[in-house]
């Protein structure tokens, strides 16, 4: 691909949706896992991801990665909504974000017209333009070939998650840092 084309390539949303159902028992279960409910709105949370980077110059359509189980209901969600996916993938097997994110990737490299962005399907994100605005901030930065994670300030412990200490802003990139640090231990 010509460097020309990367800078004219479209943001390719890859929501994850492969969760099992089980965190949010009794409301959620096997057959509708919190990612499918309407926890927040009168839409689900895969909806809301889905619909959160729609009719948006910027992005493509979403490829959407969910386990056999969820294809359909998937499927059904987005035509609720009417937004047309670029594929439904089906993961041979649940095996949590990375070797999702990997499927989608394999799946993408066929293309050589797209950025991918991950998206998890049970996010609540309440301010569309100011995630929106981060992704194309982060956008300059991946044309650069800088691999771009976007993350929040933390305002308590919590020991399910990772905590990455930013650094210093990228030279050009306002808005953009490199990462000083990561633990699992916290800030």
């Amino acid at each position: 691909m010509t460097p020309r084309h990367w800078l004219d390539a479209q943001i390719v949303p890859v929501i994850l949706a492969g969760g099992a159902g089980t965190r949010l028992w009794p409301l959620s279960r096997p057959d509708r896992p919190k990612q499918f409910l309407p926890l927040i709105e009168d839409r689900s949370l895969f909806q809301a991801a889905a619909l959160r980077v729609s009719g948006r110059a910027e992005f493509g359509p979403p490829l959407v990665v969910c386990n056999a189980e969820h294809r359909f209901l998937a499927a059904e969600q987005l035509r609720a909504i009417g937004v047309e996916p670029r594929a439904i993938i089906v993961e041979p097997e649940g095996r949590n974000t990375a070797p999702a994110a990997a499927l989608a990737a394999l799946a993408l490299s066929e293309s050589d017209d797209a950025y991918m962005l991950l998206l998890p399907a049970d996010h609540a994100i309440a301010n569309t333009e100011a995630f929106c605005e981060a992704v194309i901030r982060g956008l300059a930065a991946a044309r650069l070939g800088y691999l771009v994670a976007f993350g929040i300030l933390p305002d308590r412990p919590e020991t399910g998650y990772g905590y990455v200490r930013g650094g210093n802003e990228l030279d050009g990139l306002a808005g953009c840092f490199a990462v000083e640090r990561e633990s699992m231990a916290g800030p």
